[in-house]
């Protein structure tokens, strides 16, 4: 099988890197990109010395939403074949959600339609200061309507609503004020403070991590006490982990 070279992965002190490689055509999505994206975060799951995972994109831009070609594709293809396309990036966005591994999307220049959701799936985002987001299908007469629960899930009903609905660009800061994304940095600096912060985040407890996301997540469709319950038991999960029983005895030993 030739190699998928739309997309880069490289792994270097317990971090996956994972690049989005077509700079030419502002990392657009095909069927290409999505397949070779969800291989590269199956294959980072996979890798014992990976304990982040940072998206990120070639050149000017972080992704630009759906490729023009696949758009007219999409245009003349017969309602099962759009299905399939359609599932196909619903499989990539279950992929992220369901990876035991934090995944952080590094965002800089343009993150369009299918960009904006793209990053908006990852667990984390971290922004350059002159990076832009911004739902567009709208403006074509289209619906963002896999990503929506996404970003649902990431923000007030009324702000989804505005971020969905009226194409509306939204700035780096106006993005971290609602809470679309974490945080912000200078662009100068952008590309060492991603490494910092995923740095940061691999010498936490993998175990707790991976118990924290996917709790987190769980609760979406529970109730108050379903959610409540299902802390319990993960609780106790928690505390038989060798992670917390070492920290725990560590903290005593001190005393």
């Amino acid at each position: 099988m030739a190699e998928n070279t739309d997309i880069i992965h490289e792994a270097r002190n317990n971090v996956a890197f994972i690049t989005l490689n077509r700079p030419e055509k502002r990392n657009a999505l095909n069927d290409l990109v999505i397949s070779g994206l969800r291989e590269a975060m199956v294959a980072a799951e996979a890798d014992d010395q990976v304990r982040v995972v940072v998206l990120r994109g070639a050149g000017k831009d972080f992704c630009a939403g759906a490729d023009l070609a696949q758009l007219e594709k999409s245009a003349e293809a017969s309602v099962l074949e759009n299905l399939e396309g359609a599932s196909r990036m619903a499989d990539l966005f279950l992929t992220l959600r369901g990876l035991k591994k934090p995944v952080i999307a590094a965002v800089h220049g343009r993150a369009l339609a299918g960009g904006a959701g793209l990053a908006s799936a990852c667990d984390l985002v971290i922004a350059s200061r002159s990076a832009q987001f911004c739902y567009t299908e709208v403006k074509i007469g289209f619906v963002p309507a896999i990503v929506m629960s996404i970003a649902r899930r990431n923000l007030g009903e009324k702000r989804a609503f505005e971020m969905l609905a009226t194409g509306k660009t939204f700035t780096a800061e106006e993005a971290a004020e609602i809470g679309f994304i974490n945080r912000v940095c200078d662009d100068d600096s952008f590309e060492a403070e991603v490494e910092k912060y995923a740095s940061e985040i691999s010498q936490l407890s993998a175990s707790a991590l991976m118990l924290t996301k996917r709790l987190l997540y769980q609760i979406d469709s529970m109730s108050f006490e379903q959610a409540i319950r299902a802390g319990v038991d993960l609780n106790i999960i928690a505390r038989q982990t060798p992670d917390c029983q070492n920290s725990v005895r560590k903290f005593l030993s001190k005393g």
